[in-house]
């Protein structure tokens, strides 16, 4: 399916205001709002975050699965699509990131 079709079958992200990435000491190594052109990639890490607790390798390949065609097109093109790409170092490096859900106030 493509991306548009997986985000609408993800729960809605209407009460987050962003999610905040966290690496194994704590700092904060991403954030992503909920803001246009952001809230798809919201959507599919809240999503990954409530099933598998963090983003790690099994939650990284789901999202690069939920991405659909923006994986493919981000690893033909690095950088274009950081969040993919947090994604492909998670799997690549071992390691997890904590999510902390910032709720809209």
């Amino acid at each position: 399916m493509a991306f548009a079709d997986n985000i609408r079958q993800l729960p809605s992200v209407a009460h987050i205001a962003a999610l905040r990435l966290l690496d194994e000491s704590g700092n904060e190594v991403a954030s992503i709002p909920n803001a246009p052109g952001k809230t798809g990639s919201l959507t599919v890490y809240a999503a990954l975050a409530a099933k598998h607790g963090a983003i790690n390798e099994a939650a990284a390949r789901e999202g690069l699965e939920l991405f659909a065609e923006h994986t493919e097109d981000a690893q033909k093109h690095p950088g274009n699509h950081p969040n993919i790409d947090r994604l492909l170092d998670v799997i690549a490096g071992g390691k997890s990131l904590k999510v902390e859900i910032v709720p809209k106030a």
